[in-house]
């Protein structure tokens, strides 16, 4: 049987690590609550989270070399391709739509251009969005420059692809040692942006002393974003096959850290940093290194400790599986929410603090019941029917 015929079976999942990627989509939601009344990245609450999409990418590359790395003899590039995909798009079509079907309603002065787009551009940005086709800024009808315009998260899933395409093509042949040494370099690039080096002379304003960004079709801003996929995720695939090589009958996940209730301080430790406060009230070398210290540093460590506890009763794994099963739809799915409550927020500047506390409830609350409700009634059904038709078809 040819191998592109074979469907492998998912492995069994990582439960903590599945309740942090949970975990770091609340936070997430909460971080652009907050940033509707931000006066700056600096006076943000919840003022590093961020920082979440930087551990997401940890979590892939772990997730994937693990997944992936000892099925190559059984599988094609194309077959990979096809179970991220089957994985990853009917998200990204639904927060498409999602974001569509609200679009003209979030019209503000947040968002300049939203009521001067006509149909053929929309149409346009419509399809290259459900293409994960990057927009550039000369089809910018929201007036962020964002990649999508009707769901700016997709910016991070974009780059997701990119690091699928090159594991598929490049990481997947590199010894553990050339994983390190490209990790090294990778370093580099995440602390030429968050120390403020600007070796590479991409930003005449000078430093900006983070990693925020990523999002729009610019120099600046692509330098950004790749600078966040390629140190966490090469290091979490650095991870994921120094692993099997310490595994032992008294070490069976083969981490050097087992924590109890390792998804609680994970998680205790994920809120602790996303929560941080600006590090001497600017953007500078300081908070900079924080940035930097998270991303190189505590997110691998929070993924070893993940991978390496274990969970012991019954009420964490459930809420374990509950967070995993919700965090790829919340986060896929809450920003054209968040769009309404920018424009909301625009319109209502002098609202009373209940009246605004009170849309932030709500959109928090719809955001999370929205995205149990996708992944029951559409995410699991649709990925399953794909496996079914797709991944499974054999050739007659």
């Amino acid at each position: 049987m040819k191998k592109e015929n074979v469907y492998l079976a998912s492995k069994p999942r990582y439960e903590i690590l599945d309740g942090l990627r949970g975990v770091a989509a609340l936070m997430v939601v909460v971080f652009h609550l907050f940033e509707v009344y931000s006066k700056g990245p600096a006076t943000q609450i919840i003022n590093h989270g961020y920082l979440a999409v930087d551990f997401f990418f940890v979590l892939s590359g772990f997730v994937i070399g693990y997944a992936y790395d000892d099925r190559w003899d059984k599988m094609t590039t194309w077959g990979f391709f096809k179970r991220r995909l089957t994985r990853l798009h009917p998200m990204v079509i639904m927060g498409t739509l999602i974001g569509a079907s609200l679009f003209f309603m979030q019209d503000s002065e947040v968002f300049p251009n939203i009521m001067k787009t006509d149909i053929w551009t929309f149409l346009l940005c419509f399809v290259m969005a459900l293409l994960m086709i990057p927009c550039g800024l000369s089809l910018d009808i929201r007036g962020w420059g964002e990649m999508n315009p009707f769901n700016g998260p997709n910016w991070s899933l974009t780059y997701e692809y990119c690091g699928n395409i090159l594991y598929a093509f490049v990481l997947r042949h590199l010894s553990k040692a050339a994983l390190a040494v490209l990790c090294v370099v990778c370093a580099f690039f995440t602390l030429d942006v968050t120390i403020g080096w600007d070796v590479f002379g991409l930003f005449p304003d000078g430093p900006q002393y983070t990693v925020i960004g990523g999002w729009c079709i610019t120099p600046q801003q692509l330098y950004i974003g790749f600078t966040r996929l390629l140190y966490p995720f090469v290091c979490g695939l650095l991870i994921s096959r120094i692993l099997p090589s310490h595994r032992s009958e008294t070490n069976p996940s083969g981490s050097p850290i087992h924590l109890r209730g390792g998804f609680w301080w994970c998680s205790l430790l994920l809120v602790v940093i996303m929560s941080c406060p600006c590090i001497g009230g600017k953007m500078g070398v300081p908070d900079g290194l924080f940035q930097a210290t998270a991303i190189l540093v505590l997110f691998p460590l929070i993924v070893l400790t993940g991978a390496g506890s274990v969970i012991t009763d019954s009420k964490s794994s459930a809420i374990c599986k509950w967070l995993g099963d919700i965090s790829y739809p919340l986060y896929i799915t809450h920003y054209p929410l968040m769009y309404m409550n920018f424009s909301w927020a625009s319109k209502h500047a002098d609202a009373p603090l209940f009246a605004k506390v009170s849309v932030a409830a709500g959109v928090f609350f719809l955001s999370v019941m929205m995205a149990w409700a996708l992944f029951k009634v559409y995410d699991a059904p649709v990925r399953e029917w794909l496996k079914e038709r797709w991944l499974m078809k054999r050739k007659g």
